[in-house]
């Protein structure tokens, strides 16, 4: 058993050719594009390339992502990254998506705190954060839940047609 990227019941391994369908899916999702950085469709060959020149290696590309596969299929239902990694300053910002017809099963918690024990016993990192949409109550509580605290308020900080809304910040530490 991997010791720091699974538990019973899931797994985060680095992407595959695989994930081509599956992460085109996720990132041409319109309705996602309000709780993250994407607001252009991506196309396949794009993503193709992304998944041929990623390095998997945090410290040169600043970012990992990881997918998230249940143990007992292998099915891939997710992906969970670090962005905006500072190896200096020992921190790094965390996303994740839970695939739709997975969510509230309780993968989105287990899968963070396994990217949380990654980053604090093995990258050595002192603090995570995440930036939440304030009406996106999911992860809100999803972060809450898992030992993040808000400590910040970023006004106006998205954009949603004629409109601008707030972003929380979350932060957990390592202790």
């Amino acid at each position: 058993m991997n010791r720091f990227l699974e538990n019973n019941i899931l797994s985060l391994r680095a992407p595959e050719p695989e994930d081509l369908d599956l992460l085109y899916a996720w990132e041409n999702d319109t309705a996602l594009w309000q709780n993250g950085a994407s607001i252009v469709p991506f196309s396949r060959y794009s993503i193709k390339q992304y998944l041929i020149d990623y390095k998997h290696d945090i410290y040169v590309d600043k970012q990992l992502r990881l997918m998230v596969t249940l143990r007992e299929t292998d099915e891939c239902i997710g992906a969970v990254d670090l962005y905006d990694f500072d190896p200096f300053h020992r921190r790094a910002g965390v996303g994740i998506l839970i695939d739709g017809k997975h969510r509230r099963k309780g993968y989105a918690g287990q899968a963070l705190m396994l990217l949380e024990d990654y980053a604090f016993r093995f990258l050595n990192l002192r603090q995570l954060y995440a930036i939440i949409p304030e009406k996106n109550n999911s992860s809100i509580g999803l972060f809450a839940k898992t030992g993040y605290r808000q400590t910040g308020l970023l006004e106006e900080w998205l954009s949603s047609e004629d409109s601008f809304y707030h972003a929380l910040i979350m932060q957990k530490l390592k202790l």
